[in-house]
């Protein structure tokens, strides 16, 4: 059963960290067969060519490890006016 204030903690929209800045999140889970240094790398490897970072690496009981890597979106600003040529 889940408690009323737990389901109020699930419902709650993620807050960006600072006003402005947004970011885009991907989840992985990767199984308990997969060695520490071969999920070392696999998570370099995301960070170097995907531009990912770590947000949070939950380990659970059963050993599976459920990985969040972010990374931000850059929006390019809209032009305030057009030169007419």
């Amino acid at each position: 059963m889940t408690s009323a204030k737990q389901r109020k903690l699930e419902t709650r929209p993620r807050r960006a960290l600072r006003p402005g800045v947004e970011y885009e999140f991907d989840q992985m889970v990767i199984a308990r067969d997969h060695s520490r240094s071969f999920v070392t790398q696999l998570l370099v490897e995301r960070a170097e060519n995907g531009g990912w970072e770590l947000d949070r690496v939950r380990i659970g009981t059963d050993g599976v490890r459920r990985v969040v890597l972010r990374r931000k979106i850059i929006r390019q600003p809209q032009p305030l006016f057009w030169y007419a040529s």
